[in-house]
């Protein structure tokens, strides 16, 4: 909406992703579908020393259960401990992240934040997170890293098990990541 009418937006995925912050942690590029179509959205993640007795969580755009779901993974299965800390997940540009394969960018942000650690503006991640830690395959996995190379990312962390099916279009210049696990997934931000 503009200051004449409704305007079409051409590139959704690009207007979502325009303004991101540079060289900072907390932040992951998610590919998640809407109907039929990949849309790329920020996911970041704030983690905090809790200023309350009880550690705060707030999530946005972001199924709260699931988040917290997460985070108990993210204990139980790699060591990262968020029980004193404050955690905050927020998506950004008001879209409402319902599907599961947006749980390793989330994964991803939050460990960022936690460790300080910067998510490279080049990367994408996309992938369903289960109990024991393991990263599990996605739908349409060749298309949404068909709408990160078309959009210029260098490398696409996602489940493994999809990785190796993926056939690239000619002329993309992107590096497939194949990870079973968050621990793995981690491992490939500081390759």
């Amino acid at each position: 909406m503009g200051d004449t009418g409704l305007s079409e937006v051409e590139n959704p995925s690009l207007m979502l992703l325009s303004g991101r912050p540079k060289n900072v942690s907390g932040t992951c590029v998610a590919c998640t579908m809407e109907g039929s179509r990949p849309i790329l959205a920020e996911i970041q993640g704030l983690v905090t020393n809790s200023g309350y007795g009880n550690a705060r969580r707030m999530s946005t755009g972001f199924d709260y259960n699931r988040m917290s779901m997460l985070l108990a993974v993210l204990e139980k299965r790699c060591g990262y401990y968020f029980s004193s800390l404050d955690a905050y997940v927020n998506v950004i540009g008001g879209l409402r992240l319902d599907e599961p394969a947006a749980d390793l960018a989330v994964a991803l942000a939050l460990v960022s934040s936690l460790k300080d650690i910067i998510v490279p503006e080049d990367v994408l991640a996309f992938g369903e997170v289960g109990l024991t830690g393991e990263i599990r395959a996605v739908s349409r996995a060749s298309q949404r890293v068909n709408e990160a190379a078309r959009l210029g990312f260098g490398k696409c962390i996602m489940p493994y098990h999809n990785a190796k099916d993926i056939v690239l279009p000619e002329g993309a210049d992107i590096k497939i990541i194949g990870v079973r696990t968050i621990r793995d997934a981690v491992r490939a931000l500081t390759e």
